[in-house]
């Protein structure tokens, strides 16, 4: 599993008004998964999507929606999201009280479980937890917005990741999101990554399926930075 390379595209960068045409554009780019930023305006300060937009992304396409909640107490979402197709469900540890419960009713609902870690956000959360998740978000910007620069900082911080999951015989995926481009996105896979969000280096670019392929061979190049 953590040999296998995953792109998956931020919606939050797409043109929400050319939505179905964007996602088969992804598609045709070779996507893995579909991203999608959810946030309240309290945990983060913005305030994006819901339930509907994942019913909408599930009726254009098969890919696995990829949720990310950037909001508080989740585990009000978790019902409403496994019911309007989202295939991972990933929260903060920070946005509620009884992490283990709600990663566990994650699972139990048919998606899989992961937590994601703010830059600051010591790696012992998922630690304690290590064996109630599918997955293991590092972010790699403070999260609320994007098109922001990759922190240098957290390339170890993923390293130590992929150490805490080896260790465990984990078989999560570790995947950073924030900042990724051709640029950066090889220190990442060099320091243990295997799943990887982009929003802003795909939808600003010239040829955004042709840049999908781009993140990918340069991970296979084992670019740095």
């Amino acid at each position: 599993m953590a040999n296998t390379i995953r792109i998956a595209p931020s919606v939050l960068s797409a043109d929400l008004g050319r939505l179905a045409e964007q996602v088969r554009m992804l598609e045709a780019g070779g996507a893995d998964w579909i991203h999608v930023d959810v946030m309240d305006g309290q945990f983060v300060p913005n305030l994006t999507f819901g339930a509907p937009l994942i019913k909408a992304l599930g009726r254009i396409t098969d890919l696995p929606l990829d949720v990310h909640l950037m909001v508080l107490e989740p585990e009000r979402y978790i019902e409403p999201f496994v019911e309007a197709g989202a295939s991972l469900f990933t929260f903060h540890p920070e946005a509620t009280v009884h992490v283990q419960r709600h990663l566990a009713a994650v699972r139990e609902c048919g998606m899989r479980a992961g937590l994601a870690l703010n830059p600051s956000t010591p790696l012992s959360f998922a630690e304690e937890v290590v064996d109630d998740i599918d997955l293991l978000l590092i972010m790699s910007v403070n999260p609320g917005f994007s098109g922001q620069s990759y922190i240098t900082n957290v390339t170890a911080k993923i390293r130590r990741a992929r150490t805490l999951l080896d260790h465990h015989g984990s078989g999560a995926f570790l995947q950073v999101d924030g900042g990724i481009s051709p640029e950066t996105i090889g220190a990442a896979k060099g320091a243990g990554a295997d799943t990887f969000v982009a929003g802003s280096a795909i939808f600003s670019a010239s040829d955004p399926a042709a840049m999908i392929g781009e993140l990918r061979d340069r991970c296979k190049e084992g670019v740095s930075v």
